[in-house]
């Protein structure tokens, strides 16, 4: 599964010409810059590095500054591996772009999911509260009991309580390309994806 590095932009509808209206998230992906290749007799598997955006010198380490000298690359904001390329059709300096889809490709996408920071367990779990009668005046959004008192007289793992939300890696599939932009790198994919605006996402088929 070849897949890219991208930019979210946003949503919005796509119009077909028979009127069909489709929501749909526009993605700009690429172009990505082979950065290095892994194989199987050096680092013990295949895979493309690729890299997207640019980064200035000032914030990386010097190893970095001149391994991109060495490649004649300038630094690229963020780098991933994929593992899916036959990596005999690409050399470093490569610029993959939407090339790699056509329209109606089934893919998933992946991002950090928006960053909610501290909930609690309502928000973050879906419980219902505690009742609003009875002299209860203050537990109205309070989870209740975490545990027992005589024996395990501990709060057992995993157990749901409040704690920061969001900004997880998640993982959308089954998304197909509605249409294709390649002069601009734009890719129309179905539905909704992972991530807030101008996050940085995976695109794969």
């Amino acid at each position: 599964m070849p897949g890219l590095l991208g930019k979210k932009i946003g949503m919005t509808n796509y119009y077909s010409e028979d009127g069909t209206v489709t929501p749909v998230t526009v993605i700009e992906a690429g172009p990505c810059t082979v950065v290095s290749i892994r194989t199987k007799e050096i680092d013990g598997y295949e895979a493309l590095q690729l890299g997207l955006g640019s980064r200035k010198e000032k914030h990386l380490a010097k190893a970095q500054i001149e391994d991109y000298k060495k490649k004649n690359l300038k630094p690229s904001r963020v780098l991933k591996e994929f593992r899916s390329f036959d990596i005999s059709e690409y050399k470093v300096g490569d610029e993959l772009n939407t090339d790699l889809f056509s329209e109606f490709d089934v893919v998933k996408v992946s991002g950090k999911s928006k960053g909610k920071g501290f909930q609690g367990v309502m928000k973050r779990h879906g419980f219902h509260g505690g009742q609003r009668t009875h002299g209860q005046g203050d537990r109205e959004r309070a989870p209740g009991s975490i545990g027992q008192s005589s024996w395990p007289s501990r709060v057992l793992k995993g157990m749901k309580m409040g704690g920061r939300m969001g900004y997880k890696r998640i993982t959308t599939t089954g998304l197909k390309v509605v249409k294709i932009i390649a002069e601009k790198n734009i890719i129309l994919v179905k539905g909704a994806v992972p991530g807030a605006i101008n996050s940085i996402i995976e695109i794969k088929k």
